[in-house]
């Protein structure tokens, strides 16, 4: 029973439901005890994270880009 327990909890946490939401389905007193427990990085999650962050760090050198192109538009001689 253990397992199924855990292996549901890992794959809420995979779907991105709300850590308090598991809690208090788990029957845990804290969030934190939920998160030591349950919040191992499984394959999913290490690759979902891999993953927003490589978005997020692309849309933030590509704004930056785009910052220095108008920039250096500006300082251009004419």
């Amino acid at each position: 029973m253990r397992s199924k327990r855990h292996t549901h909890a890992v794959l809420m946490l995979e779907s991105k439901v709300e850590m308090k939401f598991i809690q208090e389905a788990l029957g845990h007193s804290s969030m934190q005890v939920t998160s030591d427990v349950y919040s191992h990085v499984s394959k999913t999650i290490e690759t979902d994270s891999i993953n927003r962050f490589e978005k997020h760090t692309q849309n933030i050198f590509s704004k930056g880009a785009k910052r220095l192109i108008m920039i250096n538009l500006d300082f251009a001689p004419s």
